[in-house]
């Protein structure tokens, strides 16, 4: 009975797995200051193996948040982490471990270098944000589908913001209605933009992170506040930014 008390009490203070997938090898980080800021720095870090260290990748870059900040969203981690929870249309963008694995853009072809699956988005490609819709947080071709949707987004507008999309794989496996929808690494109108939940930065950023990425590589998005960068940092195997980037 005292060996299963004690293999208990070990059990219950050993570390949770680290939610970062250890085929990961790409991970871009996106730091804020708080739950409630608006904007956050992004980081690039690649590493060769599960084991080795991460290795910063370019400059870091700045990015537009949610109008309301952050909010725990539906990724790799752990569900119920306290703090503010993602709902739809709370205008937070997600906080978590997030694969990123598609890309949409206004051109027929992807573009020069990108390596991730292409989409291009035609005046009929749309990502519905309906909870009561079977696709929710899908994109459709509204051609193809019989729409069952009352709101969705369209994926060319008429402004140059989903010029390139990177897709965040957030609350989509499986998808929980109400969890929130269509989050996306895009582009952003002015440094001083806000999003109603996704991560947005300037154009020379996003076409260095497509040439980059790599679906072999499994490239995660992780963004947090910094309070749980600091809190979660070494148990989640996340790269020290305190320390100078190795080269």
């Amino acid at each position: 009975m005292l060996g299963l008390v004690l293999a208990a009490i070990a059990q219950a203070g050993s570390p949770a797995a680290s939610p970062v997938p250890t085929n990961a090898r790409q991970m871009v980080l996106a730091i804020a200051a708080g739950w409630d800021a608006t904007s956050a720095t992004l980081r690039a870090y690649e590493r060769p193996s599960a084991d080795a260290r991460w290795r910063e990748v370019g400059p870091a870059f700045p990015a537009s948040l949610g109008r309301s900040g952050l909010a725990w969203g539906r990724g790799l981690q752990p569900a119920g982490l306290p703090g503010p929870q993602k709902r739809e249309g709370d205008g937070r963008s997600p906080a978590g471990v997030f694969d990123l694995r598609l890309v949409t853009g206004y051109a027929e072809a992807p573009p020069p270098g990108s390596r991730l699956p292409y989409r291009p988005a035609g005046a009929s490609l749309l990502c519905v944000d309906d909870p009561r819709s079977p696709h929710y947080n899908s994109l459709v071709d509204a051609r193809a589908v019989p729409r069952d949707w009352s709101s969705a987004e369209e994926m060319r507008r008429d402004d140059a913001l989903y010029r390139y999309v990177v897709w965040v794989g957030h609350n989509d496996r499986p998808v929980e209605p109400g969890g929130g929808s269509c989050i996306f690494l895009h582009l952003r109108a002015s440094p001083q933009a806000v999003t109603a939940g996704c991560t947005a930065f300037e154009l020379p950023a996003m076409q260095r992170l497509l040439r980059w990425l790599d679906p072999a590589a499994r490239p995660v998005l992780v963004q947090l506040p910094e309070s749980e960068r600091r809190a979660r940092g070494v148990g989640w195997g996340l790269p020290d930014q305190g320390r100078a980037a190795e080269r």
